[in-house]
């Protein structure tokens, strides 16, 4: 059988991606279009992620004709303790001490908000039996008649399990007040996937007739406080959602029922006009009465949702589907998601790029739903197909890393074993035959760079573990650029320090070598100035450096175990220059290179001559001296350094 070529064999890894990408948008579609529980329940998530952004930076505010009497905890002391300190002058507040309340107090309630001038008032209360006065029950049914067509009062849709099966019924208030004409509101809501409520009620309102059989019709709730408060409402499809304004008791007014039964307080809302022309919703909003739900928005009263309900009636403010049927809601993911996969397929084959692209078209695809969402009131898809065009970047990652390893492993698989990545480069422009022999253990001269930072161990209980890292990378940013614009190479970085050579693996002749690590030390200086000067500007903690630089005999190449080798260089040399490195301190000064350096760039450079110091781990003594700078340029920068660099030390030992 002959072999198979080279070419089908890197296809592999595209087909399979390929066909991973067809098997993520078939998915995603499919589970779009059968509204499928998990998928509904984690766009629902996203768009109460979107209410949140869409509140904190647009901050809608509901019409202020609505205004909710807020059976709160506060009505409950209040009318408790002012109750206690003067019975007569606050007999009304005694009615409402214990719960459930007297029917007097909403007679009450209702009877002095209507001579206030109230456009309607809705009680989102259960008024089903008769109560323990009978006289209340009349009081309040002869407020009724008075204002009948401007109250509305609660029904609600029951169902329960009985040993005969579901017992479905319509509890409502008819029977406590006959012969008056009661205009009633169902106060159901229904669920959505998430166990919150997210829709208007209008779809379960059409249920309930249809199972209970009733001729005469039963609006809900906010629809029929809007009727009778002859305000324009819009009209919404099956399934519309709710505008939720904001978080509960931050978007409507709430005013404390005690308020209106306390004469002085109510004094105060007459002088106000405080529910003039205003739609009056009163319900529970104590801990103890229990009537919270989870909204978009968290957990929110009752009478809060039907004041949402209604400001979205009044406003037209309604979210939708943008697409209301599911099966085209699946063929647009489908689409979606096949259209990326596309691209990612006719792009050029870099798998990075591949997966920024993924990215890019999945921020994309969400940022459009939100300002959809936002602005248009347009709800789309939006976490099913983000996550299947992000598992399209991630195959397409995957698989394009294996095509390219495949493709280049014949010359990758030695040299990955060996350099990092900048050596690569320089092996195959300059050793692209004969590679081996470069990274064979070897002899070079070269000149070694060391750079570590001054109190570095100090520093690092200065600051926070985040700004450290941050400030650090800066700084290694800075002094990496000034290395390789002179043409040298960086070994490594160990802990706050750096390593680097100049001549190696490739040298441009022992002077060139030299001066090139002398101009990068000259540079790193600079630009260590500039950036003390930007984080002094930023109120930060300075940086200040020592760098050694020798030149002698090394050791190249390949060092480390199977599992791991780095290009490396060793020796005495090396030894030196970080001994040189580690004696600034002594010298408090940035800058010491060895006499070995010195010697060839005599003529090109200014130093000072600081004598001849032992070592550690050396018998003989190693001259040195500070580098002050290019003969014939000024000298300035070197002054300033030093002089902040002795101002800094003397801070550091007091």
């Amino acid at each position: 059988m002959p072999s198979r070529s080279k070419p089908q064999r890197f296809a592999v890894p595209a087909l399979l991606g390929y066909a991973l990408i067809g098997f993520w948008s078939v998915s995603g579609a499919i589970a779009t279009a059968v509204d499928w529980d998990r998928a509904q329940q984690l766009e629902l998530t996203l768009q109460s992620r979107f209410q949140e952004i869409r509140n904190s930076i647009t901050h809608p505010t509901p019409p202020n004709n609505l205004i909710i009497l807020a059976m709160d905890d506060d009505s409950f002391v209040q009318a408790a303790e002012f109750y206690r300190s003067d019975p007569k002058t606050y007999a009304s507040l005694g009615n409402i001490q214990v719960w459930p309340w007297k029917r007097a107090a909403y007679a009450e309630v209702i009877e002095k908000l209507m001579q206030a001038g109230a456009r309607s008032v809705a009680l989102d209360v259960i008024l089903a039996d008769p109560s323990d006065s009978p006289e209340d029950d009349r009081r309040l049914q002869e407020v009724l008649r008075r204002y009948a067509g401007r109250v509305v009062l609660a029904a609600q849709f029951t169902s329960s399990d009985t040993p005969a099966g579901m017992k479905q019924a319509l509890v409502t208030p008819t029977d406590l007040f006959p012969n008056v004409p009661l205009t009633l509101g169902l106060i159901n809501f229904q669920l959505a996937a998430d166990q919150r409520l997210r829709h208007l009620p209008d779809q379960i309102q059409a249920e309930v007739l249809r199972d209970l059989g009733l001729e005469q019709p039963i609006l809900p709730f906010y629809r029929s406080v809007l009727q009778i408060s002859n305000l324009p409402q819009a009209e919404f499809h099956p399934g519309d959602f709710i505008f939720y304004y904001g978080p509960a008791g931050k978007t409507f007014r709430h005013v404390p029922f005690w308020e209106v039964l306390h004469p002085g307080n109510w004094q105060v809302h007459l002088k106000q006009q405080t529910f003039k022309d205003k739609v009056v919703l009163i319900g529970p909003t104590a801990l103890d009465l229990q009537d919270f739900q989870l909204t978009p928005v968290g957990k929110m009263a009752g009478i809060e949702i039907h004041a949402n309900a209604m400001a979205t009636a009044l406003e037209n403010r309604a979210l939708s589907q943008g697409i209301p049927d599911p099966l085209f809601r699946g063929l647009l993911v489908l689409i979606g998601a096949l259209g990326a996969g596309i691209v990612l397929s006719t792009i050029p084959k870099r798998p990075a790029g591949n997966f920024l692209w993924a990215m890019g078209i999945t921020i994309a695809w969400g940022t459009l739903s939100y300002f959809s969402f936002t602005y248009n009131r347009q709800i789309f898809p939006t976490v099913v197909p983000m996550l299947t065009i992000f598992l399209s970047g991630i195959t397409s990652l995957t698989t394009g890393a294996i095509s390219s390893q495949m493709e280049q492993r014949r010359l990758q698989r030695t040299l990955e074993r060996y350099v990092a990545a900048p050596i690569v480069q320089q092996i195959l422009l300059n050793y692209s035959n004969d590679f081996q022999s470069l990274l064979q253990g070897r002899k070079v001269k070269a000149a070694i760079m060391f750079c570590d930072i001054r109190g570095f161990t100090t520093l690092s209980y200065k600051l926070e573990p985040e700004q450290l890292i941050n400030q650090l990378n800066d700084y290694f940013d800075a002094m990496v650029n000034v290395i390789l614009a002179a043409g040298g190479t960086l070994d490594k970085f160990i802990g706050d320090a750096v390593m680097a050579e100049f001549g190696s693996p490739l040298s441009s002749g022992e002077h060139k070598d030299v001066m090139n690590a002398v101009q990068a030390a000259l540079g790193m200086r600079y630009a260590l100035c500039e950036l003390r000067k930007q984080w002094q500007q930023e109120g930060k903690i300075l940086f200040f450096n020592g760098i050694g630089i020798n030149f002698g005999e090394l050791l190249v190449g390949d060092i480390g175990s199977d599992k791991r080798r780095e290009f490396a260089a060793i020796g005495d040399a090396v030894n030196v220059a970080s001994r040189v490195e580690s004696m600034t301190k002594n010298f408090e000064t940035d800058i010491l290179i060895t006499d070995s350096v010195y010697e060839l760039v005599r003529d090109e450079v200014e130093v000072q001559d600081v004598g001849k110091h032992a070592l550690k781990g050396r018998e003989e003594p190693v001259q040195l001296y500070i580098l002050i700078g290019l003969k014939g340029k000024d000298q300035t920068l070197y002054k300033q350094v030093q002089e902040d660099l002795h101002m800094y030390l003397s801070q550091a030992k007091e």
